[in-house]
């Protein structure tokens, strides 16, 4: 599919002076599927580390189903979705530098992947930090919107229906906002020594330019997350590598470089 440069697009976070703005390339509609195509050709070439990072997707889930069995806590698990898409773009760090292994002609491993975390270490820790910011945040608004359910009411569905109303349309706002923030912040750290304010705006400025192919694809990562908990989470054990590998070849596709990149 054809590009179109987009030449330093002028809106307001380019011209915000916070940070210098990467330009980004116009995109077509279906991108997002051919993300999806190259993500799983990834998929099958490296499935050691696959399923390795999947497992680790689908234990976190697991394990914050199991906490809410435990307090019987139901309302936590809105939240708790909203959080699992928080750490998301942090955890998936391993699985773009399993991509960009492949690009290069390398044999993907585990131990490789783990440290792609300090190949820009302190902006890569602080954009988790700014996500763990964010989530921490969310559970506190999710908390007032649990306190506002009386306690004197039975939990019936009539009675939970306008705190999970509520809660699902606060979500999904917060929800669209940490993607437009993130969604591809994560892998410009990785290959580009850049401060995390520059990786940050870029990626605002590259969802913003392209709204309807990014709406896509926050629509596929949406449902993928949410056919993950339906599947008692087995799901994202496929699901969430999948994602990852596609969101690497997504950043390639959308984000500018000054030189074409040339692989050993």
């Amino acid at each position: 599919m054809s590009h179109h440069f987009k030449e330093a697009p002028r809106n307001a976070i380019t011209d915000s002076g916070i940070a210098r703005v990467i330009p980004c390339k116009e995109l077509d509609i279906g991108d997002p599927i051919k993300w999806l195509a190259l993500g799983f050709r990834d998929l099958s070439r490296a499935p050691g580390i696959t399923l390795f990072y999947g497992v680790v997707f689908a234990a976190i889930p697991w394990f914050i189903t199991y906490l809410v069995a435990q307090t019987g806590w139901h309302l936590i698990i809105l939240p708790a979705l909203v959080c699992f898409m928080l750490i998301g773009p942090f955890l998936a760090a391993g699985l773009y530098d399993t991509s960009w292994e492949l690009e290069k002609g390398h044999r993907p491993r585990v131990a490789h992947s783990i440290k792609a975390i300090h190949r820009n270490a302190v902006n890569e820790w602080g954009f988790g930090v700014l996500l763990l910011v964010l989530m921490i945040f969310w559970l506190r608004v999710a908390s007032i919107i649990h306190a506002l359910y009386p306690s004197y009411m039975d939990d019936s569905f009539e009675n939970l229906l306008p705190f999970l109303a509520l809660g699902t349309v606060v979500g999904a706002g917060f929800t669209l906002f940490v993607f437009f923030i993130s969604a591809f912040t994560q892998p410009i750290l990785m290959e580009r020594r850049v401060d995390l304010a520059t990786a940050v705006l870029t990626s605002m400025n590259a969802v913003w330019v392209n709204k309807i192919p990014m709406l896509i694809w926050a629509a596929v990562i949406f449902t993928a997350v949410v056919v993950g908990f339906l599947t008692f989470f087995i799901g994202f054990v496929f699901l969430m590598p999948l994602i990852g590998y596609a969101t690497w070849h997504g950043y390639i596709d959308t984000i500018e470089t000054k030189r074409e990149r040339h692989y050993e």
